[in-house]
């Protein structure tokens, strides 16, 4: 099953409303979120509301016989330090690739935009890519020197049209915080199948802020 179309070719009626529920409450989470005013609130509310879905939902990516013992997501500690209003530049490359999903077909990225400001904190700067296909939508995946010890070795992902995953702008700068990093549904089960960070997004600095390694 891939990462955002988790129904699978082959599911149900019932399994295509869960996913369709699925996002439009984690869609209804970031709408709460970038209507609140302070961000540590926020994350808190961000969790709790996350772990409440993936311990209850149908569709979680959780197996379901592992959400009986579910704690809750591991998480960093809040760190205001990683969250940032970044400016845009051109990508050297706007040349769209291919990733290949299995029996869920082939993802289409194109890059659109770079991050310009993330690398006296982070070592680098980040690609932000277009979901081509009908609507299309922002992504935005990451990986860094934890990632494979601290974090999914896989990476995480910081924005996702698919779901939802939007924190928003100030002014005309969009909102960057490393705090609201997730993982791929593929870090809780190998049943799924997603798109991972490319080299161009592997940050050489360590990000320990948002969601810890299952």
């Amino acid at each position: 099953m891939a990462d955002g179309q988790e129904a699978g070719a082959g599911g149900s009626a019932a399994d295509w409303l869960a996913l369709a529920d699925w996002r439009r409450r984690m869609a209804e989470i970031y709408a709460h979120l970038r209507a609140t005013a302070d961000s540590k609130a926020a994350w808190r509310q961000w969790r709790a509301e996350r772990d409440r879905l993936f311990a209850e939902h149908r569709h979680s990516p959780i197996p379901p016989e592992a959400r009986r013992r579910f704690a809750g997501l591991p998480f960093f500690d809040y760190n205001p330090a990683l969250r940032f209003e970044i400016a845009l530049t051109e990508p050297a490359d706007r040349s769209a690739f291919t990733v290949e999903l299995g029996a869920d077909g082939t993802l289409h990225l194109q890059p659109v935009a770079r991050t310009e400001g993330l690398a006296p904190a982070l070592g680098g700067e980040l690609t932000i890519y277009w979901l081509a296909g009908y609507g299309g939508g922002l992504f935005l995946p990451f990986a860094d020197a934890t990632s494979g010890a601290e974090t999914y070795g896989g990476g995480r992902y910081l924005l996702d049209a698919i779901k939802g995953a939007d924190l928003g702008r100030a002014g005309d700068r969009p909102i960057v915080d490393f705090n609201f990093a997730y993982n791929p549904s593929c870090a809780y089960s190998p049943a799924w199948t997603c798109p991972l960070a490319p080299p161009e997004n592997r940050l050489p600095n360590p990000v320990r802020a948002g969601e810890k390694a299952p």
